[in-house]
């Protein structure tokens, strides 16, 4: 019995330093919450009074993130949606960061628009932080090309780049009653219907509220 006490206790200890590693927040918090109730078990059974203590205390302030993690991901008060011009210094240093894992969900985009077309971007902060980026393409009679939609993966479970379609009104003061987005092998099609998009034959269509 004290050997399966033993890898109970190691798979808790695992799950605290796999946690760490976690670039995401969600994730992160949920793996620290079950390694840390595990290694309060553990510690329970043999009486080990300190880590006991301190083990809960871990799963009190994980639950409680957690819980101000799910409340804010609804919440339109925390992500603000500021319309940017697309050769903003720090826009384009964002984009230029996070080039590589840009590419894994919008292949085609560049940092600079192409010759010819007009890009709208929006910059998604939380506080004072840059949180995602959405760049929209005029195509032409209120209808706009959604070339990118990405948040950092820290913020990707909470997917807020839906708050640009849904309660702010940056798209419609810029002018768009309408966006198009053509999906490809990367694209989360389940965000997409969370953010009130449907599918119109090849591409998923947003109106927007005037």
């Amino acid at each position: 019995m004290d050997v399966y006490y033993q890898v109970f206790g190691w798979i808790g200890s695992v799950l605290i330093v796999a946690s760490l590693m976690q670039a995401r927040m969600l994730v992160f918090r949920w793996m620290n919450l079950i390694g840390s109730l595990i290694a309060t078990a553990y510690n329970l059974v043999y009486g080990i009074w300190p880590y006991v203590a301190m083990n809960v205390a871990i799963v009190v302030i994980n639950a409680y993130w957690l819980n101000r993690l799910y409340r804010e991901a609804n919440d339109p008060t925390v992500y603000q949606v500021l319309p940017t011009p697309p050769d903003s210094p720090f826009v384009v240093h964002l984009l230029k960061t996070h080039q590589k894992d840009i590419a894994h969900f919008a292949p085609a985009f560049t940092p600079m628009p192409a010759a010819g077309d007009t890009r709208h971007t929006f910059l998604v902060v939380r506080g004072d932080e840059a949180v995602g980026v959405v760049a929209v393409k005029e195509a032409g009679d209120g209808v706009g090309e959604v070339e990118l939609d990405w948040v950092k993966p820290r913020f990707r479970d909470f997917t807020p780049g839906r708050f640009v379609y849904r309660d702010s009104r940056a798209l419609p003061d810029a002018g768009f009653r309408q966006v198009r987005l053509t999906p490809h092998e990367t694209t989360d099609r389940e965000y997409l219907r969370k953010a009130g998009f449907r599918t119109e034959r090849t591409e998923w269509v947003r109106d927007l509220t005037a």
